[in-house]
């Protein structure tokens, strides 16, 4: 039974570095800042938590901790995304010209 934990532990570790690998390769090949959050926000939320599952299966006695950093992460990330792509619209950060919404000049009665 042991080394079927083991088994699905390192296949959850492995799925999380990989998210970690991909989200990482995407804050390089992203054109704009805003696609840069999005894909280094999503990328570490789900590779953290899948990471943290996996060290659960090594480590069942850490399962509350690991479960609580879940739950903080899942709250703080997606927050702090949103945060930094608001100070980067303030601050003028430019889109890209394929880009044709902006929801939040919408609201703000900002049309550029």
């Amino acid at each position: 039974m042991g080394s079927l934990h083991d088994v699905i532990g390192g296949l959850f570790l492995v799925a999380g570095t990989s998210f970690l690998l991909l989200g990482s390769l995407g804050l390089v090949r992203m054109p704009d800042i805003y696609n840069r959050i999005q894909a280094g926000t999503k990328a570490t939320t789900l590779g953290t938590l899948l990471t943290l599952v996996g060290v659960a299966f090594f480590q069942p006695g850490w399962s509350l901790k690991l479960l609580l950093i879940g739950i903080f992460l899942i709250f703080t990330n997606p927050v702090s995304s949103q945060i930094l792509a608001r100070a980067a619209h303030r601050s003028g950060q430019g889109r890209l010209p394929a880009s044709q919404v902006d929801r939040l000049a919408e609201d703000f009665g900002d049309e550029s």
